[in-house]
């Protein structure tokens, strides 16, 4: 089983009706300005623990770091809601940190989905986010207007289908196969043991055994409903424009827009968006897939900090 180094505090605050649960380092007492991480789909917050651990002990000393579980993954609650959007995202994270924050400028860092919403918070809530780090938060393929209707069908369809058990979560027999999951999603986990080692930590954060001894998957079931929102280029252009944080943008030596889309959605496209941004700089990372703070948390953590030191006296 992998070793923590540095061990998480866990807490509960009130957001819009759900509990959110979210772990913290660092120094509590620092003055500074906190640093929030929030994670991506199907993931929890303990999922940036490896790359914690990586940072110095200077950087820890500075810092108060804090990483939520969006509302219906980890150990948060959903607030009773049976669908998610991206603005809802917005509207937790802007009320996580009046909760966690308050009155304080943050630096924000977002992996993936969890990228994605912090780019656009960072846009309509400039104000509040001093320095930004978007590790794999593409967003998606721009749609046109004629592709919503089709769009909400969908999203309707697969609501029915949740609300008749015909959309399920896999149970998982042991902690053992909720890693070998993990392993099957990203390969490179099960090419060390240290990897293998990464999974089973993981394994038991991601899930936990229920009455039945069965494995289940920490998320709720209507994360699995695709959004009936379309993704307007025009939109995302102009929420970038309005971010006046100094960004960076960290992307994985493998493609992942690439696997997921196809010619639907470059890599090129995205930079492309990025442009929009007033102050932007990318950074790729060698020898890692999507999972990067997974495949390369030394690498990631010594990136973070270069970036972040830049301006912490500010």
């Amino acid at each position: 089983m992998y070793l923590v180094k540095r061990p998480a505090v866990s807490q509960f605050v009130p957001v819009r009706r759900a509990q959110y649960h979210f772990l913290q380092w660092g120094n509590v007492n620092s003055s500074q300005r906190p640093l929030i991480m929030v994670h991506g789909w199907m993931d929890v917050a303990a999922s940036y623990q490896f790359m914690v651990d990586c940072l110095s002990e200077s950087f820890l000393n500075e810092r108060k770091i804090i990483a939520p579980d969006w509302r219906g993954f980890g150990l948060s609650s959903t607030g009773g809601i049976d669908n998610y959007w991206l603005d809802d995202y917005l509207a937790d994270l802007d009320f996580f940190l009046e909760q966690v924050a308050p009155g304080q400028t943050v630096d924000l860092i977002g992996h993936s989905m969890g990228g994605n919403i912090a780019m656009h918070y960072s846009g309509v809530r400039a104000e509040k986010i001093h320095q930004l780090i978007n590790l794999e938060g593409f967003g998606g393929p721009a749609a046109r207007a004629i592709q919503a209707p089709t769009k909400k069908t969908k999203w309707l369809n697969e609501m029915h289908a949740m609300y008749k058990g015909e959309i399920q979560l896999k149970p998982y027999a042991t902690a053992d196969a909720v890693a070998n999951r993990l392993m099957k999603t990203n390969p490179r986990l099960a090419n060390s043991d240290q990897g293998k080692h990464k999974a089973q930590w993981l394994a038991q954060q991601w899930a936990q055994a229920n009455s039945d001894n069965q494995w289940e998957i920490l998320a709720d079931i209507a994360h699995k409903i695709s959004g009936p929102e379309i993704t307007r280029e025009d939109e995302v252009l102009a929420t970038y424009a309005q971010i006046t944080a100094p960004v960076l943008a960290v992307q994985a030596s493998d493609n992942s827009l690439e696997q997921w889309w196809g010619k639907h959605y470059t890599l090129a496209q995205y930079f492309e968006r990025l442009k929009s941004v007033a102050n932007c700089q990318t950074l790729t990372l060698p020898d890692c897939g999507h999972m990067l703070h997974h495949d390369q948390p030394e690498l990631l953590a010594r990136a973070i900090e270069a970036f972040l030191r830049d301006d912490i006296q500010a």
